[in-house]
């Protein structure tokens, strides 16, 4: 087979794309945009037939698989709006323990079976405030975690059809490369069902858990130096401030003195400020829920700030249990639910004269006060600070929910100096509607011929239509990268198709490999092929370039004479294997991770490069058993 003018024009354009990616000279949906606009300007050139289509070259916007990413990112924004998955996210801190090998598994299998029904890094940003808490609770350091529950977000996306953007992606490709298949009189390949590869992925989950729990003492980092976000709060309070607090969790036993007393006097007797109670069969919290004048009774639990030393002499003198990590109030004092923040009392604010407890700064406003920072003191608890009058220019240290503090900046009294905190409004009364829609998506997927697109996004639109999620926040879960790049790339790989490159190529390959090659061997080499292409470029674009690819391959292998190639095996192949993204922290959840735990290039390398062979390993072989 020789090489025509087409295809030299071609394979030019995948030298460009891949150098582009490589060098990173321009941002990578840049690069995909940039190269698919060339494409359009080659049709003024003297091609026969031209490289693309001007009329399909922007067809990718509006395929089933660009279509079908945007509605899974939208049912998983609505599903997280509801707070359903910060409750599944609690519970893992309740049951979890304190040990790594508790809570390791329950962490990552947990992250795994989430990111099998909505984007990796959407599920591993979910969990990463949950697990910089039970790191910062049981003394575990953050870089032993971060690992194995990015990691194995990356390993849930293979679980489904629609767990990863290349596997949302394969049908699509599979359709386009069956219409060349067919003008060659071949048979066309079956496209996969949503549950297809299943198995595969549970044993690739399997496998990462299991990983760390035997090796993760050897190859899992012990870096020092990374923070939790509960820590560098309480840090920085230390260090402006000289606020020593810690929050904790304090249970009230039916002997303890605290029983009958009221909020006031506990904290004016032990300098403690309680920001949460949860009895039996209520919550006392703040705004509303929580004041002075509650009285504590018998099998409470109370969350509470305070210095070590009140905390010890608080639990000494009144026959308390001090919880060692935050467990029953876990949904509320979360740091993606509520933290510290600074709030200014400004010259025109009417509160200016009155003290915090002549306006029931807690019950009234929802902010627990810790400290007034004024003139450069920081007056505290122990100083009577709730009694203080208040002047303007203090700022006011305290406690208080995310969604009360946003209530606050539009409020004249207060000037909120805080602003990197989560913003959005959580709905949980919204959450049957939440799974109702997601239930009917899943529902068309697995029991309709509807396409998959349409299938999903009735679900996403059932959402925004019963207010789970606004318009403005299903346009702001939209991973806009993502979309221009697979849209962008895809005619890119209809060129590679059509104008035979992948044909040739694949010849080439058989050539060099072999005609009595086997057919788990030419996997072998493709899956090799697409783990090292997902390293240099994104996963999405080695899907797109490569499935062609590998769809010649097995023609070509079965023309040669070898048995038991099957096409569509081959680009499944392809799809999983660009999820094998663990060397480098070049994938969107490595990168994730790597800042808050203080991950090095070579950490990845230690810990990845085992795993990226341990993916190939047990891929190939589920291959293998399942079709």
């Amino acid at each position: 087979m020789e090489l025509t003018t087409e295809m030299l024009w071609v394979l030019g354009f995948l030298a460009f794309t891949i150098y582009l990616f490589v060098s990173e000279i321009v941002r990578v949906d840049v690069a995909a945009i940039l190269v698919m606009v060339l494409l359009g300007l080659t049709t003024i050139l003297p091609f026969t037939p031209p490289l693309v289509n001007t009329a399909e070259l922007f067809d990718g916007f509006a395929s089933n698989a660009v279509v079908s990413i945007i509605a899974v990112m939208i049912l998983g924004a609505g599903l997280d709006k509801t707070g359903l998955m910060s409750t599944l996210a609690n519970f893992i801190l309740k049951i979890g323990g304190t040990t790594e090998k508790r809570i390791i598994p329950l962490i990552s299998g947990t992250v795994g079976f989430i990111s099998s029904f909505m984007q990796n890094v959407g599920a591993a940003a979910l969990f990463l405030p949950v697990v910089s808490r039970i790191s910062a609770r049981t003394g575990l350091p953050l870089s032993r975690l971060l690992m194995p529950m990015g990691f194995c977000a990356i390993l849930g996306g293979t679980a489904t059809m629609i767990g990863s953007s290349p596997l949302i992606l394969l049908n699509d490709l599979i359709t386009t490369s069956n219409q060349s298949l067919v003008a060659r009189g071949l048979e066309e390949m079956p496209t996969f069902d949503l549950f297809a590869v299943t198995p595969i992925g549970l044993a690739l989950i399997i496998t990462g858990i299991a990983y760390f729990m035997l090796a993760g003492r050897h190859i899992l980092p012990d870096v020092k130096g990374a923070q939790t976000t509960a820590d560098s709060t309480l840090e920085y309070l230390q260090e402006v401030y000289g606020l020593d607090y810690a929050l904790n969790e304090v249970l009230v036993t039916a002997e303890s003195r605290l029983v009958g007393r009221t909020v006031d006097e506990v904290e004016n007797e032990f300098y403690v400020r309680i920001i949460a109670i949860q009895s039996i069969d209520r919550l006392y919290l703040a705004p509303g829920g929580l004041a002075r004048d509650v009285r504590i009774a018998a099998g409470q639990i109370l969350g509470i700030l305070a210095s070590e030393s009140a905390l010890q002499r608080l639990s000494e003198t009144t026959r308390t249990t001090i919880s060692p990590n935050i467990a029953v109030l876990a949904s509320v004092l979360m740091p993606t639910r509520a933290g510290i923040a600074e709030i200014v009392i400004p010259p025109s604010s009417n509160l200016i004269g009155k003290s915090c407890r002549d306006v029931w700064m807690r019950k009234t406003y929802g902010l627990t006060v810790l400290a007034i920072h004024r003139q450069g003191k920081a007056i505290r608890e122990d100083e009577g600070v709730v009694d203080l009058p208040l002047q303007g220019g203090d700022t006011l240290i305290c406690h208080i929910a995310w969604e009360q503090l946003a209530r606050l900046t539009k409020d004249r009294n207060f000037v909120v100096v805080t602003t990197e905190y989560p913003h959005e409004e959580l709905r949980p009364h919204k959450v049957h509607f939440a799974l109702l829609f997601f239930a009917i998506a899943l529902g068309m997927v697995l029991f309709t011929d509807t396409l998959l697109s349409v299938a999903l996004l009735t679900g996403a639109v059932g959402m925004v239509v019963t207010g789970v999620l606004s318009m403005d926040e299903a346009y702001k879960a939209v991973s806009w990268k993502t979309v221009f790049l697979l849209a962008s790339l895809i005619p890119l790989g209809v060129a590679v198709e059509r104008s035979g490159t992948a044909e040739w190529i694949a010849v080439k390959t058989l050539e060099l490999v072999g005609s009595d090659v086997t057919p788990l061997a030419l996997q072998a080499v493709i899956a090799v092929l697409a783990t090292f292409f997902t390293l240099v470029m994104s996963n999405v674009g080695a899907t797109v370039l490569l499935v062609p690819l590998a769809v010649n391959i097995a023609v070509q292998a079965s023309a040669a004479g070898v048995e038991g190639v099957n096409p569509a095996v081959f680009a499944l192949t392809v799809a999983l294997a660009t999820s094998n993204s663990f060397l480098i922290p070049t994938h969107q959840v490595n990168a994730l991770i790597m800042g808050p735990a203080g991950y090095s290039v070579k950490d990845f390398m230690r810990a990845g490069g085992i795993m990226t062979v341990l993916f190939l390993v047990v891929m190939l072989f589920m291959l293998e058993v399942v079709f």
